[in-house]
């Protein structure tokens, strides 16, 4: 089974590249599935299923975000303007998401994901600025930017979904080609993920863990993603990186359909 997560290592590689997404939406439910199987839900890993997805798909975005950010730091420019007070809170909102997420119920957290992303689905069909770009009115304040940042970490980190569901629909409302958002939405998951690991770590120092795992974190797993994580990322930029932007706009909330139905009906 852990081969099988090379292979959706791949596929989170591609969609992070495309969209932004990717190493959480396809971690954390793949996660998941696996740990019911190899574990079952009743046994004491399995219980605690959902937050070792969550921490795991946090290092994994570590890494990937890491990639993406440096391969798109080199393909093109990026407006900075449209996210410099966002960075301190995301990287906040990170720690609080990941102490919060170690203590909630698993079966809560399953519950609260997939909400998010229903909400998420429903935005980009029926909110204006996401399918077709449209330059909405906004207020690059520092205080407003530091709490959106905020609720996006926090949001992030508890949920282990990466931020860039709901930096990437914000970017689209501020111009953003799904290009630039999806660069963007990488290089924010680099201070959520940063924190939100040493959290994870932080927080195994007072927990007994099996061998594979470094407190919530499952290791052995996650280096199986990420090796597939940068194989697709390097494969997307040199060969799949021209998709029509109105076809990526169209793709993101059809894939984020795929993972709602995921969560729904493995337990």
């Amino acid at each position: 089974m852990l081969y099988e997560l090379f292979l959706f290592g791949l596929l989170s590689g591609i969609t992070t590249w495309l969209f932004g997404f990717g190493g959480g939406f396809v971690a954390v439910p793949l996660l998941y599935t696996v740990i019911i199987q190899k574990w079952s839900n009743e046994s004491n890993i399995g219980i605690h299923a959902m937050q070792i997805a969550v921490a795991t798909s946090a290092f994994v975005k570590l890494c990937s975000a890491s990639f993406a950010t440096f391969r798109h730091y080199r393909s093109g420019p990026i407006d900075w303007q449209k996210i410099r007070f966002l960075w301190g809170g995301i990287a906040f909102g990170g720690i609080v998401g990941a102490v919060m997420a170690s203590l909630f119920n698993g079966n809560w957290l399953r519950w609260i994901f997939m909400g998010y992303v229903f909400i998420t689905i429903i935005d980009c069909y029926y909110r204006p600025g996401f399918m077709v770009v449209s330059v909405q009115k906004q207020n690059y304040g520092q205080n407003s930017e530091l709490i959106k940042g905020g609720i996006i970490g926090w949001v992030a980190a508890l949920l282990g979904v990466g931020g860039s569901v709901m930096t990437v629909p914000l970017l689209r409302r501020r111009g953003s080609s799904m290009a630039e958002a999806a660069a963007i939405a990488n290089i924010l998951t680099l201070p959520l993920s940063l924190t939100a690991t040493l959290t994870y770590c932080v927080l195994s120092l007072w927990q007994s863990t099996p061998n594979g795992f470094i407190g919530l974190i499952w290791f052995k797993a996650a280096l199986f993603l990420v090796t597939g994580t940068w194989i697709g990322l390097y494969f997307s930029e040199k060969f799949i990186s021209k998709l029509p932007d109105l076809w990526r706009a169209k793709l993101y909330p059809l894939l984020l359909i795929i993972v709602l139905l995921v969560m729904l009906f493995v337990n």
